[in-house]
């Protein structure tokens, strides 16, 4: 009967902190109520890993979900220009610019400030991945206050099911390190990543836009 007791006790806990797991995490949006952006500035990702093109192919794939959402979006290919012909030509000294100067340069409402912490293919001992993980947060070009926060992740071994045992295991690492060495994954990654952390009506992500029909109902 104890050991009844017990194990009822444990299952109690597990469930529990299985609630406690699974509980989404609640984001205060009041302030991205009140501002309610029209127009977004995509920055120059900061780029922390070792990729040099990572921040180009971040920031270059950021547009769609964003105007997707509802919002308009400054043309990044002007926003680089841009600073460029101002003399910035590294992301941290363009996110370093002072969001009157940046209001004033561009006249969008919010901009979007972004890392790239990882980018590219790791090595395993039978397999390599391509992963990307992003974090970006949004903030009132108007107040200078942040209005959004949020991170996520894509990897190529999401849909990988290999089930031929140890030489289907080896074949298929042959075949991804040709095909990764081949092929700009990581740009595909890249893709995946900014969709799941800039369209709007996930849980804990963007709102939509005013351009988009489902505006208000978030």
């Amino acid at each position: 009967m104890k050991r009844l007791r017990r194990l009822g006790v444990c299952v109690a806990a597990i469930a529990l902190l299985s609630a406690c797991a699974t509980k989404p995490v609640e984001v205060d949006y009041s302030a991205y109520k009140q501002s309610r952006p029209r127009s977004i500035l995509i920055m120059p990702p900061a780029n922390l890993s070792p990729d040099v093109a990572a921040g180009y192919s971040v920031m270059s794939v950021s547009t769609l979900p964003l105007a997707e959402s509802g919002y308009y979006v400054m043309p990044v290919t002007l926003t680089s220009e841009t600073f460029k012909q101002n003399g910035i030509t590294v992301a941290e000294d363009a996110q370093a610019l002072s969001i009157a100067k940046l209001r004033e340069i561009f006249g969008a409402d919010a901009a979007l400030y972004m890392s790239v912490t990882k980018y590219g293919t790791s090595y395993r001992v039978l397999d390599s991945v391509v992963e990307v993980r992003l974090s970006a947060k949004l903030v009132d070009l108007r107040t200078g206050g942040t209005l959004w926060q949020g991170s996520s992740f894509a990897s190529s071994a999401e849909n990988s099911n290999n089930n031929g045992g140890l030489i289907g295991m080896l074949v298929s690492a042959a075949v991804n390190q040709i095909v990764h060495n081949l092929a700009d994954h990581g740009h595909d990654m890249a893709d995946r990543a900014s969709v799941r952390l800039l369209y709007a009506g996930r849980a804990g992500g963007l709102l939509y836009g005013p351009y988009s029909p489902k505006y208000g109902t978030d």
